[in-house]
């Protein structure tokens, strides 16, 4: 079965008549979001449709039937499965009016077919067979069967070849060709074989003097309606390598994108793109000297609190308590209980500074009975996981509010329940 969007990939209009609706619902996620919506809405089948349904990589398309929003269509066999989201469905026999997405279409068709011509000049240019590809809301990849990752001289070659094909304006064309009739398929490469469910005549996309694809998918009908294309990096993923890139209205959106960072960039750096890398240089170089200066600051402090605390007219308290908010330091705690006096209780942490306290590390030391009597019950009000030997006992934690709590259960236990026991 080939559908009328697969005929004509440009038309946007179409009438066609209803034989079958039902009810049903559908999972969706709307473009450009990452939660996923219940719809309730109608399956609905047409004779014919514009409405290309999703297969060969390439998503599927929306549009309208009768004003009303198709979210979603499906091939299944020789019918293509249009939801349509709405509260009333449609009369069988009747005649409804498909409307296209057409930026939607535009957008996939170009990344398809750019996809096509990539694909066949990394195998001209170096035999890289295409295992599959992915065609992504921002960018896409084809995965090449490789395993030498592929360098920014090799990508700048196949792309220049490919504006160079774009600026020819090498005629795309579809043919139908029976897959039984060996020399009308032979020159067709068919990565994938016909799904199972084919029927009838197959479909070969050809891109004049380059290849020829056997494909479901809708093609631009000329190759300079894909405007343009740039290869962004290659990546080895496993025992392949995957190539990103944009085609025709994409590249100039990411051009806008990157455009748009480099001027904060410009005004963050308070200089020009010629000097980013100097100026992040001089930033990490200060970065690093101003975390030692920080760290050395922390152990001053550390051992500054220890001397307070042994310096405290006799007898020394119970149990103390200290908490930093300077980030998770453990070097703070090490210092500082290097440097305190023994026979106290202690309840040390550091964690980040945050709206909600964050997360952080905690340090008990002291009586071994105390301290294993403490641990998990500090843990459990943090939100932490540790464990603990004798009368040391550490652990991380994911809500640093909770600590007050923790200073109380010491309070009440150190000067009141304990001297009852």
């Amino acid at each position: 079965m080939v559908f009328k969007c697969q005929e004509d990939s440009f038309l946007r209009q179409f009438s066609s008549k209803v034989l079958s609706c039902e009810p049903a619902t559908l999972e969706w996620t709307p473009p450009g979001e990452t939660s996923t919506r219940k719809l309730q809405g109608f399956n609905v089948i047409c004779e014919d449709t514009i409405l290309f349904p999703e297969g060969g990589g390439q998503p599927c398309d929306y549009g309208q039937l009768d004003g009303q929003p198709v979210r979603s269509v499906i091939r299944k066999g020789t019918e293509a499965i249009h939801f349509v989201e709405s509260s009333s469905g449609f009369e069988e026999g009747n005649v409804v009016k498909q409307s296209l997405d057409w930026n939607r279409r535009l957008d996939n068709m170009q990344q398809h077919s750019g996809q096509h011509l990539i694909t066949a000049l990394f195998d001209r240019e170096f035999k890289y067979d295409t295992t599959s590809w992915w065609l992504g809301s921002d960018t896409s990849y084809i995965e090449l069967d490789t395993t030498h990752l592929i360098s920014r001289e090799s990508l700048d070659t196949i792309e220049r070849k490919a504006n160079e094909l774009i600026r020819e304006a090498r005629a795309v064309t579809v043919e139908l060709v029976d897959p039984e009739i060996a020399i009308e398929f032979a020159d067709a490469r068919a990565p994938r074989g016909l799904p199972k469910d084919h029927v009838g005549l197959a479909r070969v996309v050809r891109i004049e003097g380059i290849e020829s694809n056997m494909c479901c998918g809708t093609h631009v009908s000329n190759l300079s309606q894909l405007q343009s294309v740039k290869l962004l990096y290659a990546e080895k993923v496993k025992s392949a390598v995957n190539v990103h890139f944009v085609v025709g209205e994409r590249v100039l959106r990411k051009l806008g994108e990157i455009f748009q960072r480099e001027q904060q960039m410009n005004l963050a750096l308070k200089g020009g793109p010629t000097q980013h890398l100097e100026l992040l240089q001089k930033l990490q170089s200060n970065l690093k000297s101003s975390t030692k200066a920080f760290q050395k600051l922390l152990k001053d402090v550390a051992i500054s609190e220890a001397e307070k605390l042994e310096n405290t007219p006799r007898p020394y308290p119970k149990y103390y308590c200290l908490h930093r908010k300077d980030g998770i330091e453990p070097d703070f705690i090490n210092t500082f209980l290097r440097n305190a006096p023994e026979g106290i209780f202690y309840f040390l942490t550091v964690s980040e500074s945050t709206s909600n306290n964050g997360k952080g590390l905690m340090v008990l030391r002291g009586d071994r009975g105390d301290v294993q009597k403490f641990g998990p019950i500090f843990l459990e009000l943090l939100e932490g996981k540790g464990n603990g030997r004798e009368t040391n006992f550490q652990g991380k934690f994911n809500n640093g509010s909770k600590i007050p709590d923790c200073n109380a259960l010491l309070e009440k236990y150190f000067n009141g329940e304990k001297d009852k026991e």
